[in-house]
């Protein structure tokens, strides 16, 4: 799951369909412009109230991915507590490879 997962995010950064930390995550949020949002398993609880309330409010699925250092060690940046995905194919791909226990309740 982790090598597929590192694999769909290397893809959308490459591509540009990767929105990358909770500031701009929750941005992107309030413009609609989201298909997916992947926090951290560890994410905080100030990333919790910011962001992931949002995204279920906009309906828009959350999941949960790898904790904040590996997320941020993918996209070879520091740690990362969310990730926002634009593209619908991309967030299909990322939906079979992560845990979808975060969409319904956090």
């Amino acid at each position: 799951m982790e090598g597929d997962l590192s694999a769909l995010l290397g893809l959308g950064k490459r591509a540009g369909s990767l929105i990358i930390g909770t500031g701009g995550v929750r941005a992107a949020l309030k413009k609609s412009q989201l298909q997916l949002v992947i926090v951290a398993k560890n994410y905080s609880d100030r990333t919790g109230e910011k962001v992931v309330r949002l995204a279920r409010a906009k309906k828009i699925p959350v999941v949960a991915g790898l904790d904040t250092e590996e997320l941020g060690s993918r996209l070879g940046l520091g740690p990362v507590q969310a990730v926002g995905v634009t593209d619908l194919g991309l967030a299909a791909g990322i939906r079979q490879k992560t845990n979808p226990l975060l969409t319904e309740g956090v």
